[in-house]
């Protein structure tokens, strides 16, 4: 159902009234339970109880507070608030690139569904993933936080046809293999394919 005007003319979220959603997104009466009623989608759509949150201006701040602990969960903490959030794949969708210089000059810059922008390179390496079962790369980028706690952008799959037709092939440790550079760094995208 399509947003009133009203909604939309309302004023920014601020911190207080974000701590306060987080509060009433709470899921039982337990503090112990620690867990919000909302889910990040693989697509980048941020839900609570089950409804797409239709406000950007939340959906951006409440990113803002968004971290992940070393076992892999995902938590929104305010200096009120702290809730466990359920992330189907990444918290972060890239869904724009753009390229300036070419080989080893080149720079990337990534857009998220969150109109956020990182510069790929040490700060913000691309990794790709392989799934098991059917071969398809999973392709991210680190938009923040520490290796032991990323948070990261998939990068959806039209960005990176656009990162595989920019791919030059180059000789690694690890054999001959396809992948870009961004600020001096070259990220691989795959193994050469073989024939």
């Amino acid at each position: 159902m399509p947003e009133s005007k009203q909604n939309k003319a309302k004023s920014p979220v601020s911190a207080d009234q974000a701590a306060g959603l987080l509060a009433g997104a709470r899921k039982g009466p337990s503090a112990e339970d620690e867990a919000y009623d909302i889910r990040i989608a693989r697509d980048g759509t941020w839900y609570y109880h089950g409804s797409p949150i239709g406000r950007p201006a939340m959906v951006k701040l409440f990113s803002t507070v968004l971290r992940r602990d070393e076992a892999g969960d995902f938590w929104l903490i305010t200096p009120a608030e702290r809730g466990r959030i359920l992330v189907e794949d990444a918290p972060f969708v890239a869904v724009a690139v753009e390229a300036t210089g070419q080989g080893r000059d080149q720079t990337l810059v990534f857009r998220t569904n969150l109109d956020e922008e990182v510069t790929a390179g040490k700060d913000h390496p691309i990794r790709v993933s392989t799934d098991p079962a059917t071969g398809e790369p999973n392709p991210y980028i680190l938009i923040r936080g520490p290796e032991t706690t990323p948070l990261e952008a998939r990068i959806n799959r039209a960005v990176f046809y656009e990162l595989v037709e920019r791919a030059e092939t180059v000789e690694t440790e690890r054999g001959v293999e396809i992948g870009l550079w961004s600020k001096g760094e070259f990220f691989p995208l795959g193994p050469m394919p073989e024939g």
